[in-house]
């Protein structure tokens, strides 16, 4: 499957934007599915992650009731809001996907096997 990330920009400190990830195929449909990111000097760390079925979400300390994650199988998109953002939220925000019908750890980049190309989120203070 290939993915698409879209929806980044420059926003002010306490404002919000909304991500989204556009699938390929339906092999998203069974992928479980999450949303990393990378500021500049650091590594890429979990953010946000969803089952297949869109039941359970996981989320990082540093979003958690920030950030909500959703995934639509009908449009075979992933989606992230984001609201109250900090300027430490400036990172390329990733999507990701295991490979259909597989569960790892979901907070390991490792675990996923497909990749968007990433969209820049700007937080200014």
């Amino acid at each position: 499957v290939q993915l698409q990330a879209y929806g980044g920009g420059l926003v002010q400190h306490g404002g919000s934007l909304s991500l989204s990830c556009a699938a390929t195929d339906s092999t998203f449909i069974k992928s479980n599915m999450g949303w990393f990111r990378q500021a500049p000097g650091k590594e890429r760390e979990f953010v946000a992650a969803i089952t297949w079925t869109g039941i359970t979400t996981y989320y990082a300390d540093s979003v958690k009731d920030r950030f909500t994650i959703s995934k639509n199988n009908r449009e075979y998109t992933l989606h992230l809001q984001m609201n109250s953002l900090k300027p430490e939220d400036t990172a390329v925000y990733y999507c990701a996907a295991m490979r259909s019908g597989y569960y790892s750890n979901y907070a390991s980049a490792v675990s996923y096997e497909y990749w968007g190309q990433g969209t820049q989120v700007t937080v200014s203070s």
